[in-house]
């Protein structure tokens, strides 16, 4: 168009304009009413969706009504082109942004409700976030008439470099990537590696895995280490594991009673205690005629790793509280020293009663 804006023109361009800002207006002000009523559900996504959609829809609306002003106003179709150019970038910016966060968002649910204990898997939602930018820079290219082919070629070549030259990276991004995807180790796992080191699984991202000890401090194992150490999961193939407590008694202990009072507070401490599974079959094994007791292992069933140190500690104290009540003796091993020529000689360990009947067979003598 060529002739001169009259006052009618600019009428009709600020009626579309205010009418794209009342839409946007009415749009965020439902979207929030939305958003709470999103929050009292369970799931987590449709708060993602609501509040990606917060964004993308007033934006929307603002460029519907900037793109009707444009065209009633009588422009040239060279600004007429480079306004709706404009608006189109604006609002392919606005769709990928919200789009990633979207995705992202929804890749973060789903692995924070996989994941058991804490923590999430970021590794996924970085990549996802990245691909979705990436794919909207595109077409925010192809829309403004640039051509995408050479770029694509180049960046073939150019990745070929920049792979030989992250090698490490790169290898530590995948080592990441086929632990989750093998579900070897997951995020909320109790870990330990045949280097020592301990803890649950916080976060396994593109490069390295922090693992969270007992102590409450990080430890950062790269992914290609980790992929690669001899490592114990404690939460896999299921959460649930037995401990093993050994104990020993005097010889002249009734072992009937024995039994009897050990699996009574067994039953004790599985019942009362936080972690202990009461459905859990506990048992107590007699398996060794020692120099100065009889040894036996009792079998508890905890919730997870962390339990266990509850566990024993409670079924020990009142083991031993019930033992001494029961007049139940748990002999402490005695040692025999004796200097033969100036030199110090300890034999074997013997009970408290053997090393009495030596001493007094000495004194006989």
């Amino acid at each position: 168009m060529n002739r001169a804006m009259t006052l009618d023109d600019l009428l009709l361009g600020g009626i579309a304009l205010a009418t794209g800002f009342l839409v946007a207006f009415l749009s965020r002000a439902l979207l929030l009413w939305l958003g709470k009523h999103a929050k009292r559900t369970r799931w987590s996504g449709d708060d993602v969706v609501v509040d990606a959609l917060r964004t993308v829809v007033p934006w929307a609306a603002l460029a519907g009504g900037a793109a009707s002003a444009a065209a009633v106003l009588p422009l040239t179709k060279a600004v007429q082109h480079t306004v709706n150019q404009c608006l189109t970038v604006l609002l392919i910016f606005v769709v990928t942004v919200s789009a990633a966060r979207v995705i992202a968002g929804l890749v973060q649910s789903v692995t924070q409700s996989r994941s058991g204990v804490a923590g999430s898997a970021t590794i996924f939602v970085n990549i996802t976030r990245v691909l979705v930018l990436a794919i909207g820079f595109l077409v925010m290219l192809q829309s403004l008439g640039i051509s995408i082919a050479p770029m694509l070629t180049a960046l073939g070549v150019g990745g070929l470099a920049v792979a030989l030259a992250l090698q490490d990276t790169l290898a530590n991004l995948f080592a990441g990537i086929h632990i989750l995807a093998s579900k070897t180790v997951q995020p909320g796992d109790y870990i330990k590696l045949s280097s020592g080191e301990e803890g649950y699984v916080e976060d396994i991202n593109w490069r390295q895995t922090t693992v969270r000890a007992l102590s409450n401090n990080l430890i950062v194992i790269p992914n290609g280490q980790l992929a690669q150490a001899n490592m114990t999961n404690f939460m896999r193939p299921e959460q649930q594991l037995t401990v093993l407590v050994q104990v020993g008694v005097s010889y002249d202990s009734d072992l009937e009673q024995v039994e009897r009072v050990t699996m009574e507070v067994v039953a004790e401490v599985m019942t009362g205690i936080a972690g202990a599974v009461p459905d859990h079959e506990p048992a107590v094994r007699f398996h060794t005629f020692g120099d100065s007791r009889i040894g036996f292992t009792v079998i508890l069933g905890v919730g997870e790793f962390s339990d266990q140190y509850r566990i024993k500690h409670e079924f020990i104290k009142r083991l031993h509280k019930r033992y001494r009540d029961e007049g139940i003796r748990i002999p402490a091993p005695a040692r025999n020293v004796s200097l033969q020529q100036g030199t110090a000689v300890i034999p074997q360990q013997r009970s408290a009663e053997d090393a009495g009947d030596t001493v007094a067979s000495r004194t006989d003598g």
